[in-house]
């Protein structure tokens, strides 16, 4: 785990220098160390957090298997990890999820890496979009109970914004309120699921790999 964590490390830092150089030296000699094959191309932390957490709970060793989970700070940076990952540079076999307001940066980035476009698997909304519609708003609340947010909760939909909103739109807007929340209930949304209800992007990325 610690060795896949540091390919994943120098591959951000690779990426956000510029071609070639030490990064990639360290990426490469990594990746054909650890038998890196395939690398899972995520937005951001919190759908890390959340791969992470349903690899644990359905017994997936992601590393072990070869794969590396790689969060790249946005959407927008999908092509130039792809460039750096795909048959243009490391040769890793891509995948990934991304939000359907994304899919456009996803098409092109994987298009210039010369990757197959059905390696990416598309979000309605986002992965918490999905998560909640999965396991239904009142579990939802449930987990906000337990980890001490119902107050936070309460608040916010008594706020005007929100008063013509939809129930699970309000709880997807809610997880991204405060810094560290969406990542935070990646992983408890993602543990709380049962295996009949996995989103259908994820279920279709797992059987990918």
């Amino acid at each position: 785990m610690t060795d896949m964590r540091a390919f994943r490390d120098a591959v951000i830092g690779w990426a956000a220098g510029g071609p070639g150089g030490p990064g990639g030296e360290v990426a490469g000699e990594l990746a054909e160390r650890l038998g890196v094959r395939t690398a899972v191309l995520l937005e951001g932390p919190s759908d890390f957090a959340a791969v992470e957490a349903l690899a644990a709970r359905h017994g997936r060793d992601l590393p072990a298997e070869g794969v590396c989970v790689v969060p790249m700070g946005g959407a927008m940076s999908v092509g130039r990890f792809a460039e750096l990952l795909g048959p243009p540079g490391l040769g890793l076999r891509l995948t990934g999820l991304c939000d359907e307001g994304e899919q456009g940066f996803y098409d092109r980035g994987f298009e210039r890496a010369r990757a197959p476009r059905q390696g990416f698997f598309v979000c309605v909304a986002d992965l918490e979009e999905e998560f909640i519609r999965a396991l239904g708003v009142a579990r939802v609340e449930e987990i906000v109970e337990a980890e001490g947010d119902l107050p936070a909760w309460r608040i916010f939909v008594r706020q005007p914004a929100q008063q013509d909103r939809p129930a699970l739109r309000q709880m997807q807007r809610f997880l991204g309120t405060k810094k560290g929340r969406k990542i935070r209930y990646g992983s408890l949304l993602a543990e709380a699921l049962d295996a009949g209800q996995v989103p259908a992007p994820l279920e279709k990325l797992f059987a990918h790999l």
